[in-house]
């Protein structure tokens, strides 16, 4: 494989610095907008994924380039890197910084990683062309491998409002996130599906960067808006802030909501009974019992991977996952059935990755094992 070590060193010292800016707040989601600068602009475009080549580690099997996005997703991969680091001797990793998920998708069917994390949402419009992929699909798809964390979403309205419900949403100024966020993207297509498209078209769904949403929520330009987390660990950095300057509630769910979240292949329906401590609220917001669609976040690889890479990452994320959350509690596995936990149907496990779960006991006999022969066959 080849890896650019003065690259590599230049990468380290950014993210060293991102790590500063991270402890002060400055940082921003983790979802970027694929068409933003591109950190790998100066790369080679093509990488011989899973080939040897001089600039190997000799003290290892295998060297993978791992497609990471900023943010908290950044700080699983770099906590990932630092495990495999410490618990194994077959294998190097290397954090390389990539523009949001949906890029990380591009990057990695464009041959210049070896895997990435990706959204499963981000993963299942690629396989079917849809949103991003619809005028620029492309050529093959990154397989899957097991969950990093979950995002939980769900829907939070101003408490001076008279929204109660998801139905009371028509004609609202509703905040999904901003565009190019996979959070958005998962969202306004949960909200498409059957019985609730009607409730979807009639919102007057609002554009802006995240940045600047809690002062137009504290100005009343947006009436309802999207919160989203980590169970365990919190929301994310915007939605703080909205919690510390404006009074909201949550925005009940409806049968119909559900039937959507459970419509859409993309997300994954999730129920809490302590939502308040879950996604650490510092007000009331008027209920334990909330609704999530997930949008789950996953170590995806790249077809060509070496089988062997792939079966020591996993088994590491499995076994070794006390040592990743040494560094980033973000990262929620406990064991291999955590770890396909909303796994797609019908879409190809990588085979290193398949063989883990044989192993371990958690293989559904119904999944898809990716051929490398048909990596270019599996879209729908």
């Amino acid at each position: 494989m080849t890896i650019d070590r003065s690259k590599r060193r230049r990468f380290l010292q950014a993210a060293a610095a991102a790590g500063v800016l991270g402890v002060a707040g400055c940082l921003g989601d983790e979802d970027v907008d694929p068409e933003d600068d591109d950190p790998l602009d100066d790369d080679d475009d093509d990488m011989d994924i899973g080939d040897d080549d001089d600039d190997v580690d000799e003290d290892v099997d295998y060297e993978i380039r791992w497609g990471t996005s900023t943010g908290g997703t950044m700080d699983v991969g770099l906590a990932v890197e630092a495990a495999v680091s410490e618990v194994s001797d077959t294998l190097a990793y290397s954090t390389i910084e990539s523009p949001g998920y949906i890029g990380t998708t591009y990057r990695v069917a464009d041959n210049e990683f070896d895997g990435g994390i990706i959204d499963t949402n981000s993963l299942n419009n690629a396989r079917t062309g849809q949103s991003d992929f619809a005028d620029d699909p492309v050529d093959i798809l990154p397989w899957q491998g097991f969950l990093a964390f979950p995002y939980g979403i769900y829907v939070m309205a101003r408490e001076d409002t008279d929204i109660e419900t998801f139905d009371d949403l028509a004609g609202a100024n509703v905040y999904p996130a901003e565009p190019g966020f996979s959070t958005r993207d998962t969202t306004l297509d949960v909200w498409q599906q059957d019985p609730i498209a009607d409730i979807y078209e009639e919102m007057n769904i609002v554009d802006m960067d995240v940045a600047d949403a809690p002062g137009a929520m504290e100005e009343g330009s947006i009436d309802a808006a999207i919160a989203y987390g980590t169970p365990g660990v919190g929301n994310t950095g915007w939605v703080v802030e909205y919690d510390a300057r404006v009074d909201v509630r949550y925005v009940e769910h409806t049968d119909d909501l559900i039937e959507a979240i459970e419509t859409f292949p993309g997300a994954s329906l999730n129920e809490f009974d302590n939502a308040q401590e879950e996604f650490a609220w510092d007000q009331d917001i008027g209920t334990d019992e909330i609704v999530t669609w997930d949008l789950n976040i996953t170590y995806a690889f790249h077809p060509e991977c070496p089988e062997g890479a792939a079966y020591e990452l996993t088994r590491i994320a499995a076994e070794e996952n006390d040592v990743i959350r040494q560094s980033e509690q973000r990262f929620t596995p406990e064991n291999a059935e955590d770890l396909v936990t909303g796994a797609l149907d019908d879409y190809p496990f990588h085979p290193g990755a398949a063989e883990y779960y044989q192993d371990a006991g958690v293989w559904d006999d119904d999944w898809v094992i990716g051929d490398v022969d048909q990596m270019g066959e599996y879209f729908e």
